[in-house]
Formats: C-alpha cells, sequence, structure tokens
C-alpha cells in the first residue's frame, strides 16, 4: 500500500508586480493551467493563493510566485510539466519572470493526506540550494525514491 506523495516547490520572481500590465498574459493563463493540473493523473493537491501575504512573510520577497502541489508520484508531475498544455506556458517563462539565481524547484516525499506548508517548502528549497540534491531535497535530475528518503538522515 502505497504510504507517501511527492511534494513539490517552484518559485519564480516576477518581472514586474502581478497587477502590472506585462504580468497580464501570464495571469490570462493561471486558472486554465491550475484547472489542468487539477484533472491531471496523479495530482493530488496544490496550494491556493488565498494566502498570498503569507507567502512573502515566508520567503521575504517581492513579486515572488509560490506554488507548491502534491502529485502520486514524480511520473504524474513531470508528465503534467512537460507533457501537457502546460508546456506552453512553460515555454514562455521568459516574459513574465527574470532568471532566480539559486535552485527554484525541490521535491520531497510527503505522508499521505499532507499538505505541505510555505515554511515546509522555504526549509527544502534552502536545504537543497545548501547541501545539492538529497533523498531529502532533490529535482528531476536526481529522482529519489521514497525508500531513498526514508532512510536519508539529514545531517
Amino acid at each position: 500500500m502505497k504510504t507517501y506523495h511527492l511534494a513539490q516547490v517552484n518559485i519564480a520572481k516576477g518581472l514586474a508586480p502581478i497587477s502590472d500590465p506585462i504580468m497580464q498574459d501570464f495571469i490570462n493563463n493561471v486558472d486554465r493551467i491550475n484547472a489542468l493540473a487539477d484533472k491531471s493523473d496523479g495530482f493530488v493537491w496544490r496550494f491556493k493563493d488565498e494566502d498570498k501575504d503569507e507567502a512573502l512573510s515566508v520567503f521575504k520577497e517581492d513579486n515572488l510566485l509560490v506554488n507548491i502541489s502534491v502529485w502520486e508520484d514524480l511520473e504524474s508531475l513531470f508528465n503534467y510539466i512537460y507533457h501537457s498544455d502546460h508546456i506552453e506556458v512553460f515555454k514562455r517563462k521568459k516574459e513574465w519572470f527574470s532568471k532566480v539565481k539559486m535552485k527554484h524547484m525541490a521535491f520531497w516525499y510527503v505522508p499521505i493526506d499532507y499538505k505541505p506548508t510555505l515554511k515546509d517548502a522555504k526549509i527544502r528549497l534552502d536545504y537543497l540550494n545548501s547541501h545539492g540534491e538529497t533523498p531529502y531535497a532533490f529535482t528531476f535530475k536526481s529522482k529519489f525514491s521514497v525508500v531513498d528518503a526514508i532512510n536519508y538522515k539529514t545531517p
């Protein structure tokens, strides 16, 4: 029986505040892309935009968009990002977002029914940026398993 799901966080630094006209086409696609995620095979949960103020207090960065979601597995997330209509918006990211100097995406495993918080996400991103890819925080490059994560002891 499966007892863990894959959590992910990714952050993006907007070229301007979300209300700026330069961001409008991105905003016009958000509901469609979120709906696509919600219907995707393997999708479990996503952080909703209601807590934007909390994101600012946790990440302490203006114009930062934070996306957190939970998927049944790494393959489901990969298929959504690279093999759905999401890819068309993803390819246009330079129109709306500046390059983030640190790693901007992290994955980790969570118990089924656990909803990661913004603080959880920040901890994993910070860990990835400080320690590199480990079973505690990783990207598509490493593809650690649940067993790897369970057996990993953080320093």
